[in-house]
């Protein structure tokens, strides 16, 4: 974790009996773009709490840069741009009056930086921002992150109740901007098909512990679901790791985690399966088959 602009070691939080992380650990590597994914009520907010120093977990401990978040938060922050779920800002206060007051807190601010995103969005920088549609809002906040010059930006769950056209401003021309200028992006989302082109790593929380978390192209690789056609009795799907599988009315189907082309082709001779199909998953796909067997949680 020496090179991590953000990590978790072992971090627990509990509320009361109920465990909403168990010993989650994480890095984030300089320069990527982190990806938490979780069903509602899994704990994606605390983690983020606790890796911004905003709240002390029950046990283990978050860094940012390499130092403990809950002891260093304050100087660790200078360094962070956040842009919560909720946008929120005095709502009287305009985009070019909040630029003013961060302006005085940051010695590295950069004026231009935030009027030139707030151009590039047709966002206007004399409107109060309780009169700013939320897209308009996101904006604001992530131009005033700009303006401080980052090294870690954090979104959490950024695009909700956004539309397409400001979804993709959002994936295509901010995070992918940053990502390309060496800027670390840790981002919880619920808009999986939006953020897969431009992770680099992903991690997925389910039932209070962290059950996946590596680099986007590797998961990609062994991922797949493989079909065959119908024969006399159910395929063994040894010598795979089956996540999911199905009997359908044309033949079989399962989901595998540990997918290559010679283990395939082993099972095949050692099947004599017929008809043999293998399709490559999205993100969303493998998502859904990892955690499609636990229930959503308010």
């Amino acid at each position: 974790m020496s090179d991590s602009v953000l990590a978790l070691e072992s971090v627990s939080v509990r509320y009361g009996r109920h465990a909403v992380l168990d010993g989650v650990s994480l890095a984030v590597p300089r320069g990527a773009v982190f990806v938490l994914l979780g069903r509602n009520g899994v704990g994606k907010s605390s983690l983020v709490r606790c890796a911004l120093g905003q709240q002390k977990p029950s046990t283990g401990r978050a860094l940012l840069f390499g130092k403990d978040a809950w002891k260093t938060r304050q100087a660790a922050m200078a360094r962070v741009g956040v842009v919560p779920e909720e946008p929120d800002a005095p709502p009287e206060m305009t985009a070019r009056e909040l630029s003013a007051f961060c302006k005085r807190l940051y010695p590295t601010w950069s004026d231009a930086a935030v009027e030139a995103r707030l151009r590039r969005f047709a966002v206007p920088g004399d409107v109060p921002f309780g009169r700013l549609s939320k897209g308009q809002k996101t904006t604001v906040l992530l131009a005033l992150c700009l303006g401080a010059g980052p090294e870690l930006l954090v979104l959490d769950d950024p695009t909700l109740g956004l539309d397409v056209v400001a979804r993709k401003a959002l994936y295509d021309e901010v995070i992918e901007e940053l990502a390309q200028r060496g800027v670390s992006v840790f981002v919880t989302t619920h808009d999986l098909a939006g953020i897969e082109s431009l992770g680099s790593r992903v991690a997925i929380l389910q039932g209070s512990r962290l059950v996946l978390d590596e680099d986007l192209d590797a998961l990609r690789q062994r991922f797949r679901r493989v079909r065959c056609g119908r024969s006399t009795a159910p395929p063994d799907w040894k010598p795979f790791t089956v996540v999911t599988q199905a009997h359908r009315e044309w033949g079989d189907e399962a989901v595998v985690s540990d997918f290559d082309a010679e283990r395939l082709a082993a099972w095949n001779v050692a099947q004599g399966a017929t008809n043999v199909d293998v399709e490559a998953l999205t993100l969303e796909e493998v998502f859904v088959a990892v955690t499609g067997g636990e229930g959503s949680r308010s």
